[in-house]
């Protein structure tokens, strides 16, 4: 599993088996957090480059966040449809939530799973971390597979607008590649799971 390390003042995470480069921007000549967010902060960092010349980086640092693929016991996979608002539309995707700074991944995603889709996890087995959009975020996010799954109360937070389906492997690859599901986490969630479980 991935490790969280702080580096010059930053969370960052390692991943374990991968061997950690020499940090050829780590000079940073200006410092300027412009927006502190609920979620993100946004900050510009002037770096001084190789060549000697100087660069500019944009970052959006965020908290990472958590996502599963919940797996009934009849095998179908559980989606949910919820409105996103910096897209002004309804998308798939696999169940998910940020993380909190006293709470360990795999609890958050168990909450989570609870809240979005009124399931309970009898398992929930880590798959993976990956990088969202490491040219201008921090974000990282953690795969779990969920199964042995339970009912019990949906709670949705207020603000959320999400209804839950089950769909087989197959429906969901289907919806893939016919473009209905166009959400990254998810993606790359079913086919890691087709890769793994499915083809077996």
């Amino acid at each position: 599993m991935a490790d969280f390390c702080a580096i010059r003042g930053y969370v960052g995470i390692c991943f374990r088996g991968i061997e950690m480069e020499d940090n050829p921007e780590a000079a940073v000549l200006n410092h300027q957090e412009l927006y502190r967010g609920k979620i993100v902060n946004l900050y510009v960092d002037t770096i001084r480059l190789t060549s000697g010349g100087t660069g500019i980086r944009e970052v959006v640092r965020h908290p990472g966040g958590v996502t599963a693929v919940p797996v009934l016991d009849d095998g179908r996979l559980l989606l949910i449809r919820q409105f996103r608002y910096p897209i002004q539309k309804y998308i798939f995707e696999l169940p998910a939530g940020k993380l909190d700074s006293n709470q360990p991944p795999l609890e958050t995603m168990m909450r989570e799973l609870e809240e979005e889709t009124g399931y309970r996890a009898g398992t929930m087995d880590y798959e993976c971390s990956f990088y969202t959009s490491p040219g201008i975020s921090n974000e990282v996010i953690h795969l779990y597979t969920a199964r042995n799954l339970t009912p019990v109360l949906q709670h949705l937070e207020e603000g959320e607008h999400i209804t839950v389906i089950a769909n087989t492997l197959a429906e969901c690859l289907q919806k893939f590649q016919a473009g209905q599901i166009t959400d990254g986490k998810t993606i790359l969630g079913i086919l890691w799971y087709r890769n793994k479980y499915s083809l077996k």
